[in-house]
């Protein structure tokens, strides 16, 4: 089930943004240059989160992934921003965030916020009470972290050494009102 959000064009640091939902064939490759940009995923997980643009643009609501994307108004006229988000199979009310990312050039302004806090009131109008977030424990994940935390997530779970030694996967969740 898509829930189409009203037309918006928040500002952002200056910039007017435009969110949509439906995916786009060209998203493929902007997903991959968001990814790139971070400097945050090696070409593994950046091969991931282009799978996922290409499921569902393959198999549509099937796929159980839904993308919110941040385009920047002209002049910049790109998107700089997504998040990528699904039920989790055999729960009852509970969704994964698998991505949310920014355009290394535009991170610090506050998007990341936005795309976070518009997926939850999609999360929400979709049934969905329960938010789930997994991340790395490494010390280059810290800022995200905090920025989960300051979003209103609590960490329910560390699994040490489970991406790589060293590397423990750290579970956070926010429950929706």
């Amino acid at each position: 089930m898509s829930v189409v959000i009203a037309p918006r064009h928040p500002m952002i640091g200056g910039i007017s943004v435009s969110l949509r939902e439906q995916v786009q064939p060209d998203d493929l490759t902007v997903v991959r240059r968001i990814t790139e940009s971070s400097g945050f995923f090696q070409t593994a997980e950046i091969e991931v989160a282009v799978e996922l643009v290409q499921a569902k643009l393959s198999q549509g609501a099937a796929s159980g992934y839904h993308f919110l994307f941040a385009d920047a108004e002209p002049p910049l006229a790109e998107t700089i921003g997504y998040s990528c988000f699904g039920p989790i199979p055999c729960t009852l009310a509970s969704y994964d965030l698998y991505w949310i990312a920014a355009h290394d050039r535009y991170r610090g302004i506050g998007l990341g916020k936005l795309l976070l806090t518009e997926s939850e009131d999609i999360i929400r109008r979709m049934g969905g009470r329960r938010i789930y977030i997994e991340t790395s424990s490494r010390s280059q994940y810290e800022p995200t972290r905090n920025f989960y935390t300051r979003q209103g997530y609590r960490q329910v779970a560390l699994i040490p050494d489970f991406y790589a030694p060293g590397d423990g996967k750290i579970i956070y969740v926010k429950v929706l009102e």
